[in-house]
């Protein structure tokens, strides 16, 4: 691989990263937006900034699982790399157009796949990193819907002698936090899916061994190009996540971003890359249904759940294709 085609495949992993934070800006500033407790583009600038230090939290484990644990390392040269952050990209530019919350992580994880297979079969892929992640997909949004109703009934019972306005005025202000938790834990793991992409190159081409540690430009540029995608912001999926599956107060914002922040911060310390999407899915669609099952809108929940279906069969195919244009033109 030339050192031209090295610099061209890292631009593209950043781009990657930087539709990665575009497109999943809803899923750190929908609830904040959609109870009014911020602005729009004070919203998306709280979030950029936790996005970015959140390299000062959590250390590099997704990034490992992502770049080792996928796909055969022996495998993987430019064309696999190019033709898994075409299919990854290609499913987010459709999924954002179309106004629809799905996964950048499975995305990516299914053009990994689709790439890896197309070259040298299904063997290629590591079944333990890739059921690990496959699982995540039901596991995340069920423990996000769980402890969502958990604190919500938890909140409930402690301000059950407050009045509504005392109790409104209160989640106002933790909201604020619960949102910065929140996109540190988008950032934390989002950001590293795209380290570990550009990882596996830096070894492939030999830039690094497989034993060195991750460069800290790569974090740096990861981290930063993921909060300028988040900052600009992905307005299309906003209105879907905020307000189509539920009608959110500020307490119920509250309990949803925490319980999706909970669930970021163990998958992401255990090394799991999750999908943010489904994690603050299931933790809005948990709250929302404390209330009562029909304040939860489930024909648009479910057209979310067939789109999160499709998601890596979708990806994994473009990928192929991608892989073998690659093979043939490049």
């Amino acid at each position: 691989m030339t050192s031209e085609m090295l610099v061209f495949l890292i631009l593209v992993a950043l781009a990657f990263d930087f539709m990665n934070g575009f497109h999943d800006a809803a899923n750190s500033i929908a609830t904040v937006v959609s109870t009014r407790v911020l602005r729009p583009l004070t919203a998306v600038a709280w979030a950029a900034f936790f996005n970015f230090i959140a390299f000062l939290v959590f250390g590099v484990a997704v990034a490992a699982t992502i770049g080792k644990g996928i796909i055969d390392p022996l495998i993987v040269d430019h064309h696999v790399i190019f033709g898994a952050l075409v299919g990854a990209i290609f499913w987010n530019v459709i999924t954002w157009y179309y106004g629809i919350p799905s996964s950048s992580s499975h995305a990516l994880i299914g053009g990994l796949a689709g790439a890896a297979v197309a070259k040298g079969g299904v063997h290629t892929l590591i079944a333990s990193g890739f059921l690990k992640t496959a699982a995540a997909i039901v596991l995340s949004p069920a423990f996000g819907f769980v402890l969502g109703i958990a604190l919500v009934l938890a909140v409930s019972w402690i301000c059950v002698r407050t009045t509504p306005r005392r109790v409104d005025r209160w989640f106002r202000r933790l909201q604020l936090v619960s949102a910065g938790l929140y996109s540190l834990g988008h950032g934390g793991n989002d950001a590293q899916k795209t380290m570990g992409i550009i990882w596996m190159l830096l070894i492939t081409t030999g830039t690094i061994g497989p034993k060195d540690p991750l460069p800290l430009w790569v974090v740096f540029a990861c981290y930063g190009t993921i909060a300028i995608g988040t900052l600009l912001g992905g307005w299309r999926i906003v209105k879907t996540m905020g307000q189509k599956i539920t009608r959110l107060k500020p307490v119920s914002g509250f309990c949803a971003e925490t319980s999706g922040a909970m669930t970021l911060f163990l998958a992401t310390g255990l090394g799991i890359p999750v999908s943010t999407t489904h994690t603050i899915t299931g933790s809005i669609v948990g709250v929302g249904s404390v209330q009562k099952l029909s304040a939860v809108r489930w024909g648009v929940a479910a057209g979310i759940v067939w789109a999160w279906i499709f998601t890596i069969p979708c990806s994994a195919f473009v990928a192929a294709v991608a892989w073998w244009l690659s093979r043939s033109y490049l």
